[in-house]
């Protein structure tokens, strides 16, 4: 299976107006990951840019930055951990409130996901106003972890969310102005 452009990935992201709310455009990713070309070019894109760097755990945010991060991780060889909403996770968590372009909400990891000096990629789907991404930052860092990468697929360039994540190595395959 040949790797699809950047564009043609794009075009499989449906756009979903009023969710969750009225006035928001809504990413929907889940359509460019049940397109098997899709979403074997957004794993192989993802795994090119970060196949040199020193990684022991590609980390997700719930819920479809986890589908990204485990078979990423799969294919660089190295372990997945999951951060995930309030209530999700059945051991001791650490967690991180933050805030969200259209209300709040905290995300929590085992306090045992990282050993110190660990290296850990973050990746989601989608950058918005960078308020979860910077809350997962915490959280790697509050363990005494170091962040290898954040990584998204779709970045909405609008809402300024990298300004957040200045200092960090970010990567975004597609930005959407």
């Amino acid at each position: 299976m040949s790797r699809l452009s950047v564009q043609e990935i794009e075009s499989r992201i449906r756009v979903v107006p009023d969710f969750p709310k009225k006035g928001i455009m809504f990413m929907d990713l889940t359509t460019a990951f049940n397109d098997a070309a899709a979403f074997q070019s957004i794993i192989d894109t993802l795994y090119d840019h970060y196949k040199g760097m020193k990684v022991n755990h590609v980390a997700g945010i719930e819920a479809r930055g986890l589908i990204l991060a485990s078979a990423l991780a799969y294919k660089l060889g190295c372990g997945m951990t999951m951060i995930r909403k309030p209530g999700k996770l059945p051991a001791e968590t650490v967690s991180e409130s933050y805030a969200l372009e259209y209300g709040t909400n905290e995300i929590h990891v085992h306090k045992d996901a990282f050993r110190p000096g660990d290296h850990v990629l973050l990746v989601d789907d989608l950058l918005a106003t960078g308020g979860t991404m910077k809350a997962a930052i915490n959280l790697v860092e509050k363990l005494e972890a170091k962040v290898a990468g954040v990584a998204f697929v779709v970045e909405l360039a609008f809402l300024n969310g990298m300004e957040k994540l200045k200092g960090y190595d970010c990567y975004s395959m597609i930005v959407s102005k």
